[in-house]
């Protein structure tokens, strides 16, 4: 499990964790949060833990003393933690570092369970060509993916007219400019169906969240821009909803927990039983849509100007996005600028997006002069 302390990976192994006898744990990785990693490898029994900041080896090792459990730190580490033969891989380190930890994971050509969204935002072709290379079993976990995974098994591509991913809206959803303008990170934090990583979140409330999911579902499923579109839903109980070229629409549902979709992808082909999980549509009530709105959340629109750009133009979104995120996160840069940030960032860069990398290092230098540039830009939005 790649990204074990995270959102994603505590949910994972909620639900290894109701059958431990069912699962072996060969190796669980995390970011700084040393306690939590080895609280988790010993409770879960694994082989491995693997700290990506190699200062906390000597702590991790204490933590995991007289357990037996191998204790590892840095960036080779988490490389060689994600290349140990497994049957299932849970890729959901949160960022571009994910993509190389998350490449060896592919290449072992078994299951791959995916939940960072960075990998096919910075480097689909690359990325979904290694898949293919590798004959890998590639699992979304993103509840929308999954949901687009499931309604569209079975279904011949030209019968498709059309996926549509669904957004809660996030926190802002009914709020105008200016109460948005003024809003800092406390108030974007609270989201009001999922419970998320800061980063997540925070493209959540701006809806760059969904435009990185359309370049995600352009990458999985092979789609065009054309066929991909965006629909608010306030309830998230309708995750993606598939037009047929007859009429039909196929829409899936659950309840807004990422156990739903993570189960999916741990049980795959079959279906894993989770007793908690059951949705009550008549305790629901009513199912809303809208169209989002452009103004007040201009990230979606830059996300699908970058999807039918092509090249790099993924890559600079997301590395200034990231920036911007975090400076937003950091007090440094106001709600609206985030937006602003990505849009002189992306505006600046044609250079970069012309470019069509062809290795990991190609786009970790596109990456990171993005990163140089948006920071460059800070300045003028703090």
């Amino acid at each position: 499990m790649l990204g074990a302390t995270g959102s994603i990976g505590e949910s994972t192994l909620d639900l290894v964790g109701r059958d431990p006898d069912a699962y072996e744990v060969i190796a669980l990785t995390g970011g700084r949060n040393v306690a939590r990693l080895a609280e988790l490898a010993i409770r879960h029994r694994a082989k491995l833990a693997v700290l990506a900041d190699p200062d906390g080896y000597g702590d991790l090792k204490d933590a995991l003393a007289g357990s037996g459990i191998e204790a590892a730190c840095g960036e080779r580490a988490l490389l060689e933690a994600a290349s140990r033969p497994a049957d299932w891989i849970m890729a959901a380190i949160v960022g571009a570092a994910g993509l190389k930890p998350t490449l060896r994971a592919v290449r072992q050509g078994t299951a791959t369970a995916l939940a960072n969204k960075e990998c096919l935002v910075s480097a689909g072709d690359l990325f979904m060509n290694e898949v293919a290379r590798h004959s890998t079993t590639l699992l979304p976990v993103d509840s929308e993916h999954s949901a687009a995974l499931q309604a569209m098994t079975g279904t011949a591509a030209k019968s498709i007219d059309q996926v549509c991913l669904t957004a809660s809206g996030g926190p802002f959803r009914t709020w105008s400019l200016q109460q948005m303008a003024d809003a800092g990170p406390e108030q974007a934090l609270k989201h009001p169906n999922w419970s998320m990583g800061a980063k997540v979140t925070i493209d959540s409330a701006t809806l760059m969240n969904k435009g990185l999911e359309l370049l995600e579902a352009h990458h999985l499923f092979d789609l065009p821009p054309e066929k991909l579109d965006v629909l608010v839903h306030p309830q998230s109980i309708v995750h993606c909803l598939v037009s047929m070229r007859d009429g039909s629409v196929l829409a899936q549902l659950g309840c807004p927990d990422m156990r739903t979709p993570i189960a999916y992808s741990l049980a795959w082909p079959e279906r894993m039983s989770v007793p908690d999980m059951r949705l009550d549509l008549a305790k629901v009530a009513t199912l809303t849509f809208e169209a989002p709105d452009p103004e007040r959340f201009p990230a979606l629109r830059l996300a699908m100007e970058a999807l039918a750009s092509g090249g790099s133009a993924g890559t600079v979104l997301n590395a200034a996005n990231e920036i911007a995120v975090a400076a937003f996160l950091d007090n440094r840069l106001g709600f609206l600028g985030i937006a602003g940030l990505v849009e002189t960032t992306l505006a600046g860069s044609a250079d970069l997006i012309g470019l069509k990398p062809q290795t990991v290092s190609e786009v970790f230098e596109i990456d990171e002069e993005a990163r140089r540039r948006a920071k460059g830009t800070l300045p003028r939005f703090a």
